[in-house]
């Protein structure tokens, strides 16, 4: 089924490339996105053990923790403790196991 052209298409909002990585190089490892209320993740394996992976995941919770203090909306621990518990619940009870398929 096509779309209707004459339909506007929302534009994609990218983030910016982390000053760092502009100033010294290095590689993406994850790029998520929520389309159509949908989650679509790119990925390429970084890392030779799998367990760095849980590394990533932790700071990138804790990232997200400091992004609502600096709101003054929730305290950082705070913020961690909901997305552990999600996160848990989620692993359990998966509401949605997706697909996954190797493209590059």
């Amino acid at each position: 089924m096509s779309e209707d052209p004459a339909t506007p298409v929302a534009p994609f909002e990218a983030l910016n490339v982390p000053p760092p990585a502009l100033e010294q190089g290095g590689y993406e490892v994850l790029r998520a996105v929520i389309s159509d209320g949908q989650l679509h993740v790119a990925l390429r394996r970084a890392f030779d053990e799998p367990e760095v992976w849980g590394i990533l995941l932790a700071d990138i919770a804790r990232h997200i923790g400091r992004i609502y203090a600096l709101e003054a909306t929730m305290r950082e621990d705070d913020v961690v403790d909901k997305i552990w518990a999600m996160f848990e619940a989620e692993m359990d009870r998966p509401t949605d196991i997706g697909t996954t398929n190797a493209i590059s």
